[in-house]
């Protein structure tokens, strides 16, 4: 019966520290300085990533949408503050779709 409770304990343990990682920020978001203005679960200066990811549930253009819009910029979807381009040269394009996917999946 121990070894039970114990085997019961330490699953959830895991499962526990594997939600914790699972939402943890990608370096990447941290290298790009996306962490200035999101976070994965409240709204900082933009809105949080799980926020987003919400939205676009379901919607099978979001990962194009997305891309397009943190590659160029834009404004009027989360409120009056525009978000900045952040790869008008095109150079970041692999990072940035890595990160919209990682978004989508929240």
């Amino acid at each position: 019966m121990k070894s039970i409770i114990a085997s019961m304990i330490a699953a959830a343990g895991l499962m526990v520290a594997g939600s914790a990682a699972a939402v943890d920020m990608p370096a990447t978001a941290k290298k790009l300085n996306c962490t200035a203005c999101h976070a994965i679960d409240k709204k900082v200066v933009g809105p949080g990533w799980k926020a987003v990811s919400d939205k676009y549930k379901g919607d099978a253009g979001a990962e194009a949408k997305l891309i397009t819009k943190v590659t160029k910029g834009g404004g009027g979807v989360w409120g009056s503050m525009p978000m900045p381009a952040n790869d008008p040269s095109g150079t970041k394009q692999t990072e940035i779709k890595e990160l919209v996917k990682f978004i989508l999946a929240l």
